[in-house]
């Protein structure tokens, strides 16, 4: 008898906007480059084949993991059972202050989409390295700008595997984190964004400071998965660990970046549990020195069953 997962294998394959890997290795799709392999790894190119594949799976009680970009995430060294569902669909229309966009649409690449046609508000995206639904699931911001402030409605597949929309006042946007983090088992599928009509050299100049900010603080072009910790109220997280001494401190392969406190970098071959081995040596030195707990921002995959 056919397992359900071979099942939902079988109905997926064959189709021209799916492809499918067995013991794909998820190094290959994060940003920190760690992870052991998935069991099955489906990239799923268009909205309409989301919407299929994640309602099949859901109709055999199969609970696929959800990835965009892999940029705000660390995956086990032994990997992820069952089906991870890559959602690169990468699509968007423009009608007036509006921009509607597939849940995988590059957020650097919609930035630039949206400076060409002179609408601001999504000028603080331009280096965030994810998509618009990872974007969307942690209300991704920076340089005060954030997630919340532009969306107007975002498209979905809920829990039951129904199709819903809900407008900005529903989607209990908070610091990094929404309805759809507070509730596993939604698939964003696209958003429609709210946009400011502005000059195009004003919104150009703005994002070409942002980029050199990042360029100079942060580790570009070392594997990282960005800011691992949420910010604390009162405080500086990159402060924080620098003042702990642990600027450069490293627990085998993973390094508290020697340019930005804040982040931990893949030093060449840092395994998972280098890089969860070294978090709570963070999280611990800094609460022993400050009384401050910190809390990741980074999302961690299921273990291996």
């Amino acid at each position: 008898m056919e397992t359900k997962l071979k099942q939902l294998c079988k109905y997926l394959r064959g189709h021209p906007d799916i492809e499918i890997f067995e013991n794909e290795p998820m190094s290959r799709h994060t940003t920190f480059k760690i992870g052991g392999p998935a069991e099955v790894f489906c990239s799923l190119k268009t909205s309409n084949v989301v919407e299929k594949a994640v309602c099949k799976a859901k109709e055999l009680g199969i609970e696929p993991f959800i990835i965009g970009n892999g940029s705000n995430l660390l995956v086990d060294d032994e990997g992820i059972s069952g089906v991870v569902f890559e959602i690169s669909n990468d699509l968007h229309t423009i009608n007036g202050d509006y921009i509607v966009a597939s849940a995988g649409k590059s957020l650097a690449k919609l930035s630039n989409v949206a400076k060409r046609s002179g609408l601001s508000g999504m000028e603080f995206a331009c280096g965030i390295p994810g998509t618009l639904g990872g974007a969307i699931f942690m209300n991704a911001g920076a340089y005060d700008g954030e997630m919340s402030r532009i969306v107007e409605s975002v498209t979905f597949i809920n829990e039951r595997g129904m199709l819903m929309t809900l407008s900005n006042e529903s989607l209990d946007f908070g610091y990094r984190t929404s309805c759809f983090k507070k509730k596993p088992g939604c698939v964003i599928l696209e958003a429609k964004l709210k946009l400011t009509p502005c000059d195009v050299d004003l919104i150009e100049a703005k994002m070409a400071d942002f980029t050199l900010r990042r360029v100079d603080k942060q580790p570009i072009g070392i594997p990282s998965a960005g800011s691992v910790f949420k910010r604390p109220r009162g405080h500086f997280t990159g402060e924080l660990i620098e003042k702990s001494g642990l600027k450069g401190f490293s627990i085998g392969g993973a390094q508290v970046s020697e340019k930005h406190a804040g982040f931990i970098v893949n030093t060449g071959n840092a395994t998972c549990a280098d890089v969860k081995n070294l978090i709570s040596h963070i999280k611990e030195t800094v609460f022993k020195n400050f009384g401050v707990e910190l809390e990741c921002e980074v999302q961690f995959a299921p273990n291996k069953n």
